[in-house]
């Protein structure tokens, strides 16, 4: 079996200086009100300030500028709920390359719109494993490049410079906590943070219906499937992982957490209301984790958690006010 490539140190600085000039850095915020309802201090590093609204513009844009002629000249595809999807369209028309998108049914449509915006073309089709099926028969038939989501060293090291930028805001970060979907962006995040500081701790949060990662790690196997996902944090929700993420997250992320329903609401409602930040579920895992003692609370540990997105439809702000 081929050893999965894993993105360096070195590759993610490079990243970083490639992607610099289209894309700033996010805050890391410290809200008073949020810390007091908690009862400790808690960074907020704000990917949902990003480019396209959500951590995923840097991945996708470090792809583009790294790709050859070659990956380009037919076009891309990709599979994507929302997030990849917008943040690969972005970058697809700064470099003038065409793209096509496979949303699963039930995609946001905010996300929807948003991508086809942007100019891809989106394709709508059935279920997660459906829409993967066609993405890939679109590659194979079509010509065209597959950009994955999130099982790539150049998309993983593109994640990874929020991690950069989190050293540089915060030198004496004890504590991180991330939301886990494909595991891109803690695989890169983890690999830089624990290449500066290997003490940092780093825990992923997953919802209980689409603990993905968690299961390939019970499974000891990268391509352990989940035979449903469920859950309204849908851009945490793919059934598999991939042997990069898989193999980066064994050797970064320090264990792995899952969180219900009913925490991820109440998380997104205290980030709205308390943090006065308009994010996605997705994003509010961390902060869900905390509330159910899913992660034990640490006032004296310098912690931060990563909010990833704000691609939230309107109409969904009120399932959880």
């Amino acid at each position: 079996m081929t050893k999965p490539v894993l993105p360096e140190q070195s590759r993610i600085r490079e990243a970083e200086q490639r992607i610099r000039p289209y894309l700033g850095e996010t805050p890391l915020l410290n809200v008073p009100d949020l810390n007091a309802a908690m009862g400790q201090p808690l960074g907020l590093k704000c990917e949902s300030f990003q480019r396209t609204g959500s951590f995923k513009a840097r991945g996708a844009l470090n792809w583009l500028l790294t790709a050859s002629e070659e990956e380009l000249k037919a076009g891309l595809v990709t599979v994507s709920a929302g997030n990849h999807a917008i943040g690969l369209a972005w970058a697809a028309a700064m470099q003038n390359v065409p793209l096509t998108v496979v949303m699963p049914e039930g995609s946001s449509p905010m996300k929807i719109r948003r991508t086809e915006e942007l100019g891809a073309e989106v394709i709508v089709h059935g279920g997660i494993q459906q829409a993967v099926a066609l993405c890939h028969e679109k590659r194979d038939h079509e010509g065209l490049t597959l950009v994955h989501p999130f099982n790539d060293a150049r998309i993983m090291a593109g994640q990874g410079t929020v991690g950069l930028e989190l050293l540089r805001q915060r030198p004496d970060v004890e504590r991180v906590i991330c939301p886990v979907g494909g595991g891109g962006l803690i695989s890169g995040l983890g690999i830089a943070l624990k290449a500066h500081r290997p003490d940092i701790e780093l825990i992923g949060v997953e919802p209980e219906g689409a603990a993905t990662m968690f299961n390939a790690w019970q499974q000891q196997d990268a391509g352990a499937s989940l035979s449903t996902v469920d859950t309204w944090a849908a851009s945490l929700a793919p059934a598999v992982v991939g042997d990069c993420t898989y193999a980066a997250s064994r050797q970064v992320v320090d264990r792995i957490v899952t969180v219900t329903e009913a925490g991820i609401r109440e998380a997104t409602r205290r980030l709205l209301t308390e943090a006065r930040l308009y994010v996605e579920p997705g994003a509010s895992v961390g902060l869900a984790a905390l509330l159910e003692e899913q992660i034990a609370p640490a006032p004296d540990r310098v912690t931060v958690l990563v909010i990833t997105g704000s691609n939230l439809d309107l109409e969904q702000v009120g399932h959880c006010l």
